[in-house]
């Protein structure tokens, strides 16, 4: 996939602005963020089950031998 850089972001925020008009934008902006974070969040938190996982998996083979 390409970088998109700065006049395809410039690009893509003027079309942005045509579309949803200059009072939508702080809202899909806000929007936009607390998906990102909420997403960020899940994946630490799956990382953290596996990693758990892991380590009882580890400690159960190494009481088994």
């Amino acid at each position: 996939m390409p970088n998109i850089g700065v006049p395809g972001l410039i690009l893509i925020l003027v079309i942005a602005l045509i579309v949803f008009g200059p009072a939508k934008l702080p809202q899909l902006g806000r929007a936009v963020g607390e998906t990102l974070r909420e997403f960020k969040s899940s994946t630490k938190e799956l990382m953290s089950d596996d990693d758990a996982t892991d380590k009882t998996n580890d400690t159960k083979e190494t009481k088994k031998d």
